[in-house]
């Protein structure tokens, strides 16, 4: 069932804006030997040494991919679901108009795609990739193994999850608020919108429908169009 969006491109250029990047937030960062550490403890305490490192993909890595993958496969991670419920002065959002990314938070299920990664040079690619999901002290966004389910079977698979001890944890928003903050906020690499878009438009090409996040780019076109 091919379903039309109301979240357009059309929407995503009207909202956006050349957005001076604000630089990273005052305190600790990670450095090289802190994602080096990283990079030993995930390799290390993967539950089943024997199988490939599998990466469960749930939004922006499903349609830009940090690192390649020789396989994917749809999944299924219960206990586990997509959640606007980090903020941000920075990337999509700005100190005038903080915006909300996506991250994988506890309760309900998630689908989304499994990538099988490479053997070669395992540590390079997990240092690349984490560098791009967390820079600061403490982790927003942590990296840990979780199950998932594949084609009838149990795998472990590395998944980013929201780190709730964070101070830029917003907690469960109501549909109608998220809305509010995408369709007005934009940092440096683009809009809250432009990521609705691309994350929802993607899905649906790899045949996951999410209602949640159906619901919500109605609202953001509606809120967009209100502008």
């Amino acid at each position: 069932m091919v379903r039309q969006m109301s979240l357009t491109p059309a929407h995503v250029a009207r909202v956006h804006r050349t957005v001076a990047d604000a630089g990273a937030a005052a305190g600790p960062m990670h450095d090289d030997a802190g994602y080096a550490e990283w990079v030993r403890k995930i390799l290390s305490s993967h539950p089943a040494p024997d199988q490939p490192v599998r990466l469960f993909a749930y939004g922006s890595l499903i349609w830009k991919p940090e690192i390649p993958h020789v396989a994917e496969a749809e999944a299924m991670a219960r206990g586990w679901h997509r959640s606007f419920c980090l903020r941000q002065v920075r990337f999509r959002g700005s100190p005038e108009f903080p915006g909300l990314m996506m991250a994988l938070d506890r309760g309900g299920s998630c689908r989304g795609m499994l990538y099988t990664l490479h053997e070669q040079d395992l540590p390079g690619q997990l240092n690349r990739l984490f560098r791009r999901e967390f820079t600061v002290k403490p982790i927003t966004n942590m990296p840990r193994w979780i199950t998932v389910e594949a084609g009838g079977v149990q795998l472990p698979a590395l998944a980013f999850v929201m780190n709730r001890a964070s101070t830029n944890y917003a907690g469960r928003l109501a549909p109608e608020a998220v809305a509010d903050v995408l369709a007005r906020a934009c940092g440096h690499v683009g809009s809250g919108a432009e990521y609705l878009f691309n994350t929802v438009s993607h899905l649906e090409a790899k045949g996951i429908h999410d209602s949640g996040l159906w619901q919500l780019q109605r609202l953001v076109a509606e809120r967009i169009d209100a502008l």
